[in-house]
């Protein structure tokens, strides 16, 4: 207790430094599970990528990125072994962060798409073992973590490939591809506002004081997809069908009505990864904050406030503008070579996985969702489609993510208790 009494300043300073560090990480890394597609498929420049996603991640992180940070930060060490010193979990949080935000910029640099979620599942996996012990560590809890990432790959490249094969089935196989597209369009428009629209209402608003009922949340959902499906309809009717290219490859002219809809998925899925993974970065901050701000009361829930998610939007929406384009790449144009049809099919999947997901309070792994929604639209055209090469590279960095992030906290909360204690 006579710690965090002497150095609440510095902890509170050091708190805030580090979950700037590590969402500064999640959007450099991040952001391509957002983005990635829409930039790959040639729908959008670096720059308008940028630009969408930086008021898109933001709105998610701020306004729909409450329920999940409370997983994060209280379900997987047990609390109440640190009651008798809450300095340590303090300094525990401050390492899982800053471990979390190197691991982040050591991938980001290598154009790895690794999982943030991952990162500090893992990081705060190392400081529970370190300071307290294995018996530190809700195994069950992780056990329900670690599955949902298994699954969610799973989910997302099934998804994926439904999509895709009703978008085939629908417009492409048809003698009038272009006509079919003006038809469908706006009912697949449709589908992006009502899935990222009714789990936000439902799910992600309380916390900015919206309390809203099943019904009414149904109602404003179908709105927002209505809105969607008419603005859809609207762009789609000014694209200039081009008969020339036309001659050379069929489906020029049908791809090209679909860009209008990787605005909008694009959009959507950065809102739905910054209501997501806002909470990678907020979680130990508003721990070490609310531990601070109590004088070392360990509670079962650190109240997450505004503050603190427009905090994480900041940091997020700088690491995307600085760093975010060399995984944008891995994603967008090294796992399968993809076209506006196919990467609405594949990033419709990963936002309606993803936002399914935050609106459970489950802590997924976008890239995880995002990399088997777009394996999914390859597998559609047959698995030579796919670069395995790339895809195994990309497994194994997953894999490694877990215990690096581990073992990075534990020699940081070493580190900090070296000098604090």
């Amino acid at each position: 207790m006579e710690i965090i009494a002497q150095h609440n300043s510095v902890f509170l300073f050091l708190a805030i430094a580090f979950g700037l560090y590590m969402t500064w990480g999640i959007g450099a890394n991040d952001v391509a599970n957002a983005m990635g597609t829409s930039v790959g498929s040639g729908s959008i420049t670096v720059k308008q990528a940028i630009v969408i996603a930086a008021i898109m991640e933001f709105a998610g992180a701020y306004l729909a990125g409450g329920g999940v940070a409370s997983t994060i930060s209280k379900g997987i060490v047990d609390g109440e072994l640190f009651k008798p010193t809450p300095e340590l979990l303090v300094l525990g949080m401050l390492g899982a962060l800053l471990a979390a935000g190197v691991w982040l910029m050591v991938a980001s640099f290598r154009g790895w798409p690794v999982s943030t979620t991952h990162t500090i599942v893992g990081a705060v996996v190392g400081i529970g073992v370190a300071a307290m012990g294995t018996q530190a560590v809700h195994w069950d809890k992780l056990g329900e973590i670690v599955a949902s990432w298994f699954v969610s790959p799973v989910l997302g490249g099934i998804l994926g490939l439904l999509l895709m094969i009703s978008i085939r089935k629908l417009i492409l196989e048809k003698d009038d591809p272009v006509a079919e597209a003006k038809k469908w369009g706006p009912l697949y428009a449709f589908l992006v506002g009502w899935i990222v629209a009714l789990v936000t209402m439902t799910k992600g608003l309380k916390h900015v004081g919206l309390h809203l009922t099943t019904l009414e949340a149904n109602i404003l959902a179908v709105i927002l997809g209505v809105i969607l499906a008419v603005a859809g309809k609207l762009m789609m009717n000014r694209v200039k069908i081009d008969t020339e290219t036309d001659r050379d490859f069929r489906y020029a002219s049908t791809e090209k009505l679909f860009i209008p809809m990787m605005i909008f998925t694009g959009a959507a899925m950065a809102f739905a990864h910054g209501s997501n993974d806002v909470a990678n970065g907020i979680g130990p901050m508003a721990a070490v904050i609310h531990l601070v701000n109590s004088g070392g009361e360990v509670a079962a829930k650190s109240p997450v406030t505004p503050w603190m998610l427009f905090l994480g939007g900041i940091g997020i929406v700088i690491g995307l503008a600085t760093y975010g384009y060399k995984v944008m790449q891995t994603i967008g144009t090294k796992i399968t070579e993809l076209t506006p049809t196919r990467g609405y099919a594949a990033t419709l999947a990963a936002a309606a996985v993803v936002v399914g997901a935050s609106g459970l309070g489950l802590p997924v792994s976008t890239t995880h969702i995002a990399v088997g929604a777009v394996m999914g639209v390859g597998i559609a055209r047959g698995i030579g489609a796919l670069d395995l090469r790339v895809i195994g590279g990309i497994i194994v960095s997953w894999f490694i993510t877990v215990p690096v992030g581990a073992i990075l906290a534990a020699l940081f909360y070493y580190v900090l208790k070296g000098i604090f204690v």
